[in-house]
């Protein structure tokens, strides 16, 4: 939790375009030509970005762990 900081703000331009902070692209390594994945709750109304290969290490830990999750829902079952 210690780890997170607010880079300062961005303006949304009539595009729907957003600059990201200097800062921010900085810090977390973001670099012309990344993709970026657009997470966001329209309930809880926020909005976030995902690297490419971050989310991809994401989906990969969690498909490592399939079994391991199915094992757990299967001792909760019980």
């Amino acid at each position: 939790m210690h780890d997170k900081k607010l880079y300062g703000t961005a303006t949304v331009g009539t595009k729907g375009q957003v600059v990201i902070p200097a800062a921010a692209r900085e810090a977390l390594a973001i670099n012309e030509g990344d993709k970026l994945y657009v997470l966001g709750s329209e309930k809880a109304g926020w909005i976030g970005f995902i690297k490419e290969d971050q989310l991809a290490q994401l989906l990969n830990k969690m498909v490592d762990n399939v079994e391991s999750f199915q094992q757990i829902l299967r001792k909760d079952e019980k």
